[in-house]
């Protein structure tokens, strides 16, 4: 995500929610898990990026067009809020990569007759295969 800025705060919502996981009874008592919540207009994405993001995405993606995220791996909130906007820049920065259109091609006609020969002898090969007839 070097090239790319940070996120905005205003396009982010955190909620922390009681988590399951490492932390013993601690768990229980405090809510270290986080869940993170990016408005995906107020980044002002292009239209290729928002695509992109969009299927990145999958099933995290809303029909608010809010992209939610839920880190809970970690025994500290703070360590979880890390994980989970860290995340979230590295689906936004993949969005932003163009991948190369891929280039047509086609096989050449001797290609092609080649193919068709190996067939041919293959074919030959097993038709030897068959019973012998006694006459």
């Amino acid at each position: 995500m070097a090239d790319w800025p940070p996120l905005p705060e205003d396009a982010i919502e955190e909620k922390f929610l009681a988590a399951t996981g490492p932390g013993g009874q601690n768990v229980n008592k405090v809510a270290t898990a986080v869940q993170i919540r990016l408005d995906v207009f107020a980044l002002g994405l292009s239209p290729h990026a928002y695509v992109r993001l969009k299927v990145l995405a999958g099933s995290r993606w809303t029909n608010d067009g809010e992209i939610v995220l839920t880190a809970r791996s970690n025994r500290t909130q703070e360590a979880n809020r890390a994980e989970a906007r860290e995340r979230l820049a590295e689906l936004v920065a993949k969005a932003h990569i163009v991948q190369a259109r891929r280039v047509k091609t086609r096989p050449s006609k001797n290609a092609k007759a080649k193919r068709v020969n190996s067939k041919v002898i293959r074919g030959e090969v097993k038709k030897g295969r068959g019973k012998v007839a006694l006459d």
